[in-house]
């Protein structure tokens, strides 16, 4: 994509900033007469690293404050560099030179990045014959995970679909991964877009060998059509769609372990909640990398009329 959008809400960033691997976002106050050299720099450079994954945006932060607030901007100017929902490298004020850094390392970073079509080529084992990867039918951002250790990545690296650095595959420049807190349990919310077929579930997860003190999931329990998350003591408490046990043998080379699920059971699934209750072992926290999720996707539905505990109130 080339050239500069202007944006007017968090919305259309994080829109932008979810199609392209990499998001430039320039923030400039209207009422600053100052800034316009610069700028042109910033449309200079936006027209020369003309890429595909790369989008250049525009952000009238005095306008749309909520902008500013969003990204912790105080300085006019401020360019920031976003890679999966993180802000990764920024440069404020009207340093020209920095702002050419900025950009020419970015082009550096482009190049040692994977394409999208080589992202979806990783699997971490094969899908069942007949039934589809519907990981794009997942509402991300109605995903909630409870327990999730602060300094692990977001929610939504779970459903990505590049092959996870813990294979190997270079250093991200966030964590593509999810870990739990205080203990070794997570309770991961997954609405979807359409009433789904769900008839496997596959989990990848690489502890570092090093660290003794991360695991693999050991139990989880699947709940289904949850109008929202649970908390633990009711997820302890309440009767599961299906419990799984995982051990060392059901974990491929890849780190993935292949779930079949009671197919009967999953024929209208809307929502389920992934409850990972104990990892495999005595480790104090579980971590898990990808999830993906296989079946047949169904006809839309609102989304609308999912609620957070925080809406009953």
């Amino acid at each position: 994509m080339s050239g500069v959008i202007s944006i007017t809400s968090t919305e259309q960033l994080e829109h932008f900033a979810q199609a392209s691997q990499f998001a430039v976002v320039s923030f400039i106050s209207s009422t600053s007469g100052n800034t316009d050299e610069i700028f042109s720099v910033y449309e200079a450079l936006a027209a020369t690293l003309s890429n595909p994954k790369i989008v250049f945006l525009a952000a009238d932060h005095t306008a749309h404050p909520e902008l500013a607030t969003a990204y912790s901007v105080t300085t006019n100017p401020t360019f920031i560099v976003i890679r999966n929902g993180n802000t990764i490298d920024r440069v404020e004020g009207q340093n020209t030179k920095e702002l050419q850094g900025l950009i020419q390392k970015l082009a550096v970073q482009v190049l040692a990045e994977p394409s999208d079509e080589e992202e979806s080529n990783w699997r971490g084992t094969e899908l069942p014959r007949g039934y589809s990867d519907i990981n794009d039918e997942v509402e991300v951002r109605g995903c909630e995970l409870l327990n999730a250790d602060e300094d692990a990545g977001p929610v939504k690296v779970l459903f990505s679909a590049s092959k996870p650095s813990g294979l190997g595959s270079g250093k991200p420049s966030a964590p593509d991964y999810v870990q739990s807190g205080s203990d070794d349990q997570l309770l991961l919310f997954i609405p979807f877009q359409a009433t789904i077929k769900l008839h496997t579930l596959q989990i990848t997860s690489l502890p570092p060998s090093d660290q003794t003190d991360v695991s693999r999931p050991g139990v989880i329990h699947i709940f289904i059509n949850k109008p929202q998350n649970m908390d633990f003591s009711e997820a302890d408490d309440s009767e599961p769609t299906q419990v799984i046990e995982l051990g060392p043998e059901d974990w491929n080379k890849d780190g993935t372990a292949n779930v079949p699920l009671r197919f009967v059971k999953f024929q209208k699934t809307n929502t389920i909640i992934v409850y990972v209750q104990q990892g495999d072992g005595e480790a104090e926290t579980v971590r898990i990398d990808r999830i993906r999720l296989v079946g047949e996707a169904g006809a839309k539905r609102e989304m609308g009329k999912l609620q957070k505990p925080g809406d009953l109130e």
